[in-house]
């Protein structure tokens, strides 16, 4: 019997491929990062064919490293940056232009003339979501309209479009020699094409955006056992292994940490940061700007559904203070910077870079730093650049209270920037509940893992993976009140001042 289950995270900056024990420890991991393209403002584009090289060279990677072979793993779970869309040729794999990444702001007035009739909230009531830049059918339109070539290929029925689960899915399955065409409930509902109660395709929504239907992968649960092929024996794992788990990140993470009951919320500090709440098997609708979701679905059981708040910048952030204005060299040196000072000397700065997601939606907004002095050093502006990770999920709390009715009393966190504990530490404070690092925090591929694991009988249920899950570090809030209030009311100033940036 196969002792592990692989999980391959097709992240926004690289890719990377983690095998997991019964225990949901990390065996091996493998990683390499990807080319960020960006060929004007506000545009963001991924070359498929070096994620797909990547991804094959990550898995060799993660299995010599661990001294096994294709065959000692039980089952394949895939978890992906979502949203991220491609259209490419199905007899030979090619990509007809680069992947228009989740951060992209070029289906701009896509939108705007979507939103003209009907206002933002057009589609929200079957898809639980704003019309907004963010998801992949006002992406996949732009490239029906302006790619002449996949216009005529959709019609031929010789296009194929997906989501990055989807493509990884369909080359390890095969690729043109067979592969698989498949999205999970997750990664679908993100697509703003999706009907969230019968998981179907909406052909109203298809008719609008001029889509048509047949270049659209299969919708499958998140954990599914009648899987969807296996690896081929000439590709990266040179075995045949069920491809049977997908979930997009941020679904994948809630699973991973374990929150299977309502009420239960956790959220993701990445290059972005996402906040998801468990509102069992009910479509809440959201009347504060947050995303009714998909959570997951294992096989034939009812789907589980989530509020979310997405944050576009938060650990991008970090990322743009070392590249762009080189204050670090690396990302971790800003914990230490940060450090240097009490406080953020009355300096906020709101990343809005590509506009403000949840619970705003603005895409007119852009960054601001605000409340500069002669007194503000560069630790300040440290300070101020984790501090609005912490801010902007609060932003996203507050909505989420009023929504649910359920006052957050705990939050679950992981990602990247979760090891930074003055961050950890302000978060406690600001939200005023304590803040739960958990001792695996890869939890992103590891609830990808157990998608997968679920579906081939490698763990026996929800039950077995909670007691994998053990803390780490729990933060509780230190902050008086008064100086809470004062701190988001400056904040909120702050948000305001990047609206009406672009007119």
């Amino acid at each position: 019997m196969a002792k592990y289950v692989g999980a391959l995270d097709q992240g926004t900056t690289s890719n990377r491929f983690i095998i997991f024990d019964h225990g949901g420890q990390i065996v091996a991991v493998d990683q390499k990062e990807h080319e960020q393209i960006f060929p004007q403002p506000g545009w963001v584009e991924h070359n498929p064919l070096e994620i797909w090289q990547n991804a094959q060279d990550v898995i060799r990677g993660a299995l010599a490293k661990a001294n096994l072979s294709g065959s000692d793993l039980a089952a394949i779970g895939i978890t992906n940056q979502r949203e991220t869309t491609m259209i490419w040729n199905k007899n030979t794999g090619k990509p007809y232009m680069n992947a228009i990444v989740w951060q992209c702001t070029r289906t701009d007035e896509i939108c705007k003339e979507l939103e003209r009739e009907h206002g933002q909230n057009r589609f929200r009531d079957k898809t639980g979501l704003p019309i907004a830049t963010y998801f992949s059918g006002p992406k996949i339109k732009w490239i029906l309209d302006n790619v002449t070539e996949v216009r005529a290929a959709a019609d031929k029925n010789e296009a194929l479009f997906g989501t990055m689960e989807t493509w990884l899915i369909w080359w390890l399955t095969g690729g043109p020699k067979g592969g698989t065409h498949v999205t999970d409930v997750t990664n679908a509902s993100r697509t703003m094409l999706m009907d969230l109660t019968s998981l179907r395709w909406d052909e109203a929504i298809l008719q609008t955006l001029g889509i048509p239907q047949q270049i659209l992968p299969r919708i499958v649960p998140s954990s599914d056992s009648s899987t969807w092929g296996t690896t081929r024996e000439n590709g990266p794992f040179s075995a045949a292994i069920p491809v049977c788990g997908a979930l997009g990140d941020q679904q994948a993470a809630l699973v991973g940490q374990t929150c299977f009951d309502m009420g239960e919320a956790k959220n993701t500090y990445g290059t972005g940061c996402f906040l998801l709440l468990n509102t069992g098997h009910t479509p809440v609708p959201s009347r504060q700007g947050l995303l009714t979701t998909l959570g997951y679905q294992i096989n034939d059981q009812r789907p589980v559904y989530c509020l979310e708040g997405s944050i576009a910048i938060t650990g991008a952030l970090v990322q743009w203070l070392r590249d762009n204005l080189n204050m670090i060299s690396k990302a971790a040196q800003i914990e230490e910077l940060a450090a240097t000072v009490e406080d953020n000397g009355g300096a906020y700065f709101v990343p809005a870079f590509s506009g403000l997601f949840a619970p705003y939606w603005r895409s007119d907004a852009r960054g601001v730093i605000v409340g500069l002095t002669r007194f503000v050093n560069k630790g300040h502006i440290a300070r101020a650049v984790l501090e609005a990770s912490a801010y902007q999920t609060l932003d996203i709390v507050e909505a989420m209270n009023k929504d649910s009715g359920v006052e957050l009393n705990k939050l679950k966190v992981d990602g990247g920037m979760v090891g930074n504990e003055l961050l950890m530490q302000f978060q406690s404070d600001i939200l005023d509940v304590p803040v739960i690092r958990p001792k695996v925090s890869e939890t992103t591929a590891l609830g990808a893992a157990y998608a997968a694991g679920l579906a081939v009988g490698f763990w026996s249920g929800v039950e077995e993976l909670r007691k994998n899950w053990d803390i780490d570090k729990t933060w509780q809030p230190a902050m008086e009140t008064q100086v809470r209030e004062a701190y988001y009311r400056q904040w909120k100033k702050a948000v305001d001042r990047t609206f009406d940036w672009v007119e």
